[in-house]
């Protein structure tokens, strides 16, 4: 089987050969009475005598199509949806599901999940324009993502609530096939996964996604790393033959099993201690930031590259919820307005040419973190400045281009374009150039 044949092949040498984040919106059988259909998020489907049961519905963009792919192998009628949480890649589909059992005059499937699932639910409905404009940012550039960013609501219309909600452990029986769903907060506080019992199969959502895990991003409420770390420690114990996440590929075999999943929790735990100590040192979140690494063989495994998120956000992450927002600086205790310090920066160096120029000049040098902090000063003491502004293209155009997650690379792709607007330039390439082009 060709996915599994990729995932083995994969893990097994440790290079990537072709693309293990797909979103095909095609379905494969992955065993009799499994099948997944990889999307943005992807759907696992186990068919029942008493129905199919659903591990997500992906996202309001990429659901109609796994609806059609999942349509082409049973008709059955959808018994339980599990929502493996909240985000909306991964619950946005299931509208497409209500309306398919209504039209095939089925009973309404029910939909199953953790308790905090509705409280997040209920906050993306608060925070609607926070988290349209952040997912634009974030997904800026990912053109598939990017349709989503079109919709009036963040939670799609006709997402429903869960109907059956639990807090710690919950076993459901469908057509004789059993589920132990387990709470394990991760990437969210309303994570789920599940034990499908006597298959020896695990269904994780976004405890394994083939990324560096998403337990850092800049624009989101807090994650948790050492409980992410104690949950894939527990998945590992089961020994399972196969784990299904909700992105990337499946893994097969316990001793395959024990390597991704134990890599990602050493990963995570590494960053964790070494955060805490220097916490405990009475150190800076600078010190951290610029101190504190994954090891690099571990960041070279196909199943932990720094794509989606990296380790410097996790670290943001940890010293916020083991020391707060204070960064060890006590200025920032009570900050000037930021435009008021770039003033008095800008006019202490000579004017804003000046501050431009050695901006640019840093930029060229490499210094991209440096010259980007000049550039705002720049910027912010005199917004109107299309000199400043067409500065700030070239030097986060170059960050763009360095940048290796695809939440820098969103942020500074929206800078970029946001001050060619102003400074009335075009907008220039940021894609990082192919080895050899």
């Amino acid at each position: 089987m060709e996915l599994l044949d990729l995932a083995n092949r994969t893990i097994d040498t440790g290079e990537l050969t072709s693309s293990i984040n797909r979103v095909t919106n095609r379905l494969t059988e992955v065993a009799d009475g499994l099948a997944v259909v990889e999307s943005f998020s992807h759907v696992w489907v186990v068919s029942t005598p008493e129905g199919l049961v659903l591990f997500d519905v992906s996202s309001g963009a990429t659901g109609a199509a796994v609806l059609e792919a999942v349509r082409a192998w049973s008709g059955d009628p959808v018994h339980t949806i599990v929502y493996t949480h909240g985000h909306v890649d991964h619950v946005g589909g299931a509208s497409h599901w209500m309306h398919d059992a209504s039209n095939r005059g089925n009973a309404r499937p029910r939909v199953v999940a953790h308790r905090q699932v509705k409280q997040r639910l209920d906050r993306y409905r608060r925070t609607n324009g926070y988290n349209l404009a952040i997912n634009a940012r974030q997904f800026a550039p990912s053109r598939t993502m990017a349709l989503n960013t079109e919709q009036p609501s963040f939670v799609p219309a006709g997402t429903p609530d869960p109907d059956l909600e639990y807090d710690d452990d919950l076993e459901i029986s469908v057509g004789g096939e059993r589920f132990v769903l387990h709470h394990g907060r991760g990437e969210t506080d309303d994570h789920t996964w599940t034990e499908w019992v006597d298959h020896d199969t695990l269904f994780v959502g976004d405890f394994l996604t083939w990324n560096f895990p998403n337990c850092g991003n800049p624009q989101k409420v807090l994650r948790y790393p050492a409980e992410w770390a104690m949950n894939l420690r527990r998945m590992i114990a089961t020994a399972p033959q196969l784990v299904a996440p909700a992105h990337g590929l499946p893994v097969q075999r316990p001793d395959r099993v024990a390597r991704v999943l134990g890599t990602t929790a050493e990963a995570l735990e590494g960053l964790t201690g070494a955060v805490i100590d220097l916490l405990n040192a009475d150190a800076t979140l600078d010190d951290a930031l610029h101190t504190v690494r994954v090891p690099d063989e571990l960041l070279m495994l196909p199943w932990l590259r720094p794509f989606y998120d990296e380790p410097e956000f996790v670290i943001h992450n940890l010293w916020r919820t083991y020391g707060g927002w204070w960064d060890g600086n006590p200025a920032h205790i009570l900050p000037p307005r930021q435009r008021d310090l770039a003033r008095e920066v800008v006019a202490m160096s000579g004017g804003l040419d000046k501050v431009v120029a050695h901006a640019t000049g840093l930029a060229a040098s490499g210094d991209l973190r440096t010259a980007a902090e000049l550039i705002e000063m720049a910027v912010q003491s005199d917004p109107s400045s299309r000199t400043a502004h067409a500065a700030r293209v070239e030097i986060y155009a170059a960050h763009r281009r360095a940048a290796t997650s695809l939440m820098a690379k969103g942020i500074f792709e929206a800078t970029v374009r946001d001050s060619a607007e102003r400074a009335g330039v075009e907008v220039p390439e940021m894609r990082r150039a192919k080895p050899g082009s």
